[in-house]
């Protein structure tokens, strides 16, 4: 029995590491568009509420994007709350960026974030200011590294 329970230990912890090494991959893939979409959301500040009180925060999350994100991760991971939360917003963008564009389509995850349509690729009219706005932050930043 307790060679079993150390196993089953040693097992958890293997899991735990290889879950955090991803993790960090996927905030490096996701990192500068996060960084210039936060700048044309909210300024990078985390405290920021739209005109309207329906979106909140650095990436400026509606509560239908928290629930989205919830069902996507299958379980209540976040709360209206998070939003204000600098870190779990940037897991919630990655959440449903992974879902919606796993192949890490940079105009997509824009148009995406901005829209929120799935089909945000063949209605690019609808997304295109944000688009132009982003991609100017994004081309900055980029410059930087």
């Amino acid at each position: 029995m307790k060679k079993l329970l150390v196993l089953v230990l040693m097992t958890v912890s293997i899991v735990a590491a290889a879950k955090s090494i991803p993790e960090v991959d996927l905030q490096k893939k996701w990192g500068t568009v996060i960084q210039a979409i936060a700048m044309v959301e909210s300024e990078c500040q985390p405290n920021r509420v739209s005109r309207n009180g329906l979106y909140v925060g650095y990436l400026q999350i509606s509560e239908i994007l928290v629930r989205e994100c919830n069902r996507i991760v299958g379980y209540e991971k976040y709360t209206y709350a998070d939003r204000y939360d600098k870190q779990k917003s940037i897991d919630m963008f990655i959440d449903f960026q992974e879902r919606y564009n796993p192949e890490g389509n940079l105009e997509k995850a824009i148009r995406l974030w901005n829209s929120g349509d799935l089909k945000c690729m063949t209605r690019k009219a609808r997304t295109e200011g944000y688009y132009q706005r982003v991609m100017k932050r994004y081309t900055s930043i980029a410059a930087l590294h």
